[in-house]
């Protein structure tokens, strides 16, 4: 007879329990330990600015497995793998750099780190019209992507061949494919290039020749869209009147997005603007009624649906002051209730410090003589040479280097009233010698040094030294002027003397209201182009030097603007310490911060990497520590072995 026991009647209790034993104990080991350890990774004690613009509060944060994991105050350290203490320091999300062009350089080092050592954990790309997403675009003779950057961004067409020849994708979703695969070190974003998006519809020739048949139209409109669906961020034009092709025969024509009409470029950017992507480019300077007509396309009220316009550059000119505060005059007013835009204009954080290797420079692009010197091969002195000597070059070079400067006329009267024809600085006063005919010379302005050869000329005296006799004897007595002091410098040291100059943002406080506008977007700084001319990898921290020097509170806006919200703004999923989000995240020394001098740490040295010279800058103890992914990437003035040798970054895809 079958029995009925208490056993049987807690049986199914037992069962359940015996269960969940299993389940508990068939855990990994590493589960099992993440039940004791919560934590990879416990920064405690740190001034936490969490990028929402909130007052920042000394708090600790954890990370595991990549991502934040809590944040809130004395969270427990036995429950972390690893403790750093971020005592007296600054904890934030990882800092974007908005407008880079390290679309070359990020193929041959993945980890980017000159970026990374100022705290940048996410790069955009792409920028200006050119970029690499549609692979080399080399058909016969052509480089497309020697002839478009070599100018544009002053990069030496031997670096580019050099990088050209590891591109292996043909397209934009190879080209995604191609990031997902390489290791990472920051995050990267990219837009479609308009200038290589014409060339691919349209072939080199005819992208700088002609406006696209209605089947190259299309099928352009097809690469934008079939792009959008893949997670670009949007499309980069161009307007600037400077940027010029470098191969033969087209060395006197523009890039190819400068050659687009009104209509193509409507046409592209409705893509864009139903996307919900965004516009990056550039004013037309040349034509201001025009650029005013092209910034129109933000508009939602004349287009339908408000396109989102990322434009250069918001920056106090020094030859033109009031160039800044007009453009963000024009972004307000697109931005009211009356045209219902979203213009924002690339703010940069530092003083934009240019030098020129000789004329080699992004400035000197702008006169039209000193234009044809940089259109040489930058190997060609004996081309340059020549033009140097020729009677008819000579004066109108002298007509360049006086317009507006000189004599009574409607352009000397703009140049007083601060609207200048030309920017390119062209004051001795103002440009400085860093890298000299004699070194005594460095750190002295040209005006100083053309004042003395005038007085040796004249009296043969006031040579500081033998060495400055012997150059100032090589000059022609009959130096009568500025002209002539630099075409001979030319003439005698090609590219083998450098000089520079502060173009823009030399006041910290018009700098700093400049990057706390509303219509401005804190992030033009051109890193990875201009190799030898310029370095701003460092205008981030610039920028919350700026911030520091007024409160706590600007610094905790500053971050703000420097993470989560152009993160928002490109539609990108970085910037935040969100709980569960990639831990991307920066400590800052905020007191070798106040005491730092950017202008000190910026110097030409040769990067492997290219086999060339490069303007770098290396701060010192600012940026103490730069996780990305969760690992650490920069420590204690190094890098780790894990940046690029690990994918930590993401190819990120626009929401």
């Amino acid at each position: 007879m079958f029995r009925f026991t208490w056993h049987m009647r807690f049986r199914p209790l037992t069962l359940a329990l015996q269960i969940n034993i299993f389940v508990f104990v068939s855990f990994s080991r590493k589960n099992v330990y993440r039940l004791i350890m919560d934590f990879d990774t416990l920064i405690v004690g740190a001034l936490v600015f969490d990028g929402t613009g909130n007052p920042a509060t000394v708090t600790d944060v954890a990370i595991s497995e990549g991502k934040i994991a809590a944040i809130g105050k004395d969270l427990p350290r036995v429950k972390a793998a690893k403790v750093l203490d971020g005592s007296d320091q600054w904890l934030m999300p990882g800092l974007l750099d908005i407008h880079t062009h390290l679309d070359l350089e990020v193929d041959l080092e993945p980890g980017l780190p000159e970026v990374v050592r100022h705290g940048t954990t996410t790069v955009l790309v792409g920028n200006c019209s050119l970029g690499t997403c549609f692979g080399t675009q080399e058909e016969k003779s052509q480089e497309p992507i020697v002839d478009c950057f070599t100018r544009v961004e002053n990069i030496p067409k031997k670096v580019l061949r050099k990088i050209a020849k590891v591109i292996d994708w043909k397209d934009t979703k190879g080209y995604l494919q191609h990031l997902d695969q390489i290791p990472l070190g920051p995050n990267i974003g990219i837009f479609v290039p308009h200038s290589m998006l014409r060339v691919e519809a349209m072939g080199l020739e005819n992208s700088v020749s002609r406006s696209p048949t209605e089947s190259e139209m299309i099928r352009m409109e097809h690469l934008l869209s079939d792009a959008m669906d893949q997670g670009y961020l949007g499309l980069s034009t161009d307007g600037l009147p400077f940027h010029y092709l470098s191969n033969s025969p087209n060395t006197e024509k523009r890039i190819p997005t400068q050659f687009a009409s009104f209509s193509e470029l409507k046409r592209l950017l409705k893509i864009v603007r139903i996307r919900d992507r965004v516009w990056q480019t550039t004013p037309i300077i040349e034509n201001r009624l025009k650029a005013i007509l092209y910034f129109t396309l933000t508009s939602g009220r004349l287009f339908g649906k408000t396109l989102k316009t990322s434009a250069l550059s918001a920056m106090e000119m020094a030859v033109a002051p009031k160039t800044g505060r007009s453009f963000l005059k024009i972004a307000k007013l697109l931005n009211s209730w009356l045209f219902k835009g979203k213009l924002h204009f690339q703010a940069l954080g530092t003083n934009f410090r240019v030098w020129s290797d000789g004329i080699v420079s992004p400035l000197f692009e702008e006169l039209p003589s000193t234009c044809k010197l940089i259109a040489k091969e930058y190997d060609d002195v004996a081309g340059r040479k020549a033009l140097l000597n020729d009677e008819k070059f000579i004066e109108e070079f002298r007509r360049d280097w006086y317009h507006g400067r000189r004599g009574r006329s409607l352009s000397t009267l703009r140049t007083r009233l601060g609207l200048p024809d030309h920017l390119v600085i062209r004051d001795l006063n103002s440009l400085y010698f860093d890298g000299a005919p004699i070194s005594e010379w460095d750190g002295e302005s040209m005006q100083e040094v053309l004042d003395r050869l005038k007085n040796y000329k004249q009296t043969g005296s006031s040579a500081r030294s033998d060495k400055e006799k012997g150059v100032f004897d090589r000059f022609s007595d009959n130096i009568i002027d500025e002209a002539d002091f630099l075409l001979h410098l030319l003439r005698e040291y090609d590219k083998d003397f450098r000089f520079w100059a502060d173009v823009a943002n030399v006041g910290n406080k018009a700098t700093l209201d400049l990057l706390l506008d509303d219509a401005a977007l804190p992030g033009f700084n051109d890193s990875g182009a201009h190799i030898t001319n310029m370095a701003f990898f460092d205008a981030n921290l610039m920028s919350l030097k700026l911030a520091q020097e007024r409160d706590l509170q600007t610094v905790s806006t500053m971050v703000k603007r420097l993470t989560s919200e152009p993160a928002n703004f490109f539609g990108i999923d970085v910037g935040t310490l969100d709980i569960g989000k990639q831990a991307d995240i920066i400590l800052i020394d905020p007191k070798v911060l106040k005491s730092w001098d950017c202008n000190e740490t910026r110097r030409l040295e040769y990067r492997e990497l290219f086999d060339h010279k490069q303007m770098v800058n290396r701060p010192e103890g600012i940026v103490t520590q730069v996780l990305i992914n969760g690992h650490t990437v920069w420590v204690d003035g190094r890098f780790t072995d894990v940046l690029g040798a690990k994918p930590l970054g993401r190819a990120l895809r626009a929401a």
